[in-house]
């Protein structure tokens, strides 16, 4: 890794290594999931996600307006973070990315049934939900003739780790102070 400047106008040295970028897909949970409107302009949702052979797979009902969106245009992004997890704050990856609908029984039953099984698993003392989850009774709480699986599959991505940001910032800052002193 290059010294850090005066400034964090190029942050590019401090990407998230491949090996905590899979951790924090593994662990992150919920991403935010983003696509344009008819006009162009960009939204997005939280949504719980299951990550499954390097794609990133969420449900929603026909209905919501992401879904009529993805279904003109599969240009997409997924947004995850490490708040909240056991590596810390400051570590988050923006994926661009295609997203396709799925409403065939077999990918939707395996993708609730995976879902299920991750939330069980959550450990969040915030969220009475998941504790003491009957996968089986969520997955037909799941199963519904309006719900779909979103398939996303990533094809460029920024990864930022804050870690290494903060690494390099006590040093470069006080150089600068003692350069700014100085003049």
């Amino acid at each position: 890794m290059s010294e850090q400047k005066t400034n964090y106008d190029d942050v590019k040295q401090y990407r998230l290594d491949p090996e905590r970028e899979q951790e924090l897909i593994k662990c992150a949970g919920e991403c935010t999931f983003c696509w344009a409107n008819k006009a162009g302009h960009p939204l997005g949702v939280t949504s719980a996600y299951v990550p499954v052979d390097g794609k990133i797979w969420m449900t929603a009902t026909r209905e919501r307006v992401r879904i009529k969106a993805i279904a003109r245009d599969g240009r997409s992004a997924v947004v995850m973070s490490s708040k909240g997890t056991h590596m810390g704050g400051g570590k988050t990856v923006t994926y661009k990315g295609h997203t396709v609908i799925h409403d065939d029984r077999e990918t939707k039953l395996w993708m609730y049934n995976l879902l299920a099984m991750g939330m069980a698993k959550v450990e969040d003392s915030d969220n009475d939900f998941t504790m003491g989850l009957d996968t089986d009774l969520f997955v037909k709480f799941l199963d519904t003739p309006e719900r779909i699986v979103l398939e996303f599959t990533p094809e460029m991505s920024i990864p930022f780790d804050g870690d290494k940001m903060a690494k390099g910032t006590a040093k470069a800052y006080a150089e600068f102070a003692a350069r700014a002193s100085a003049e």
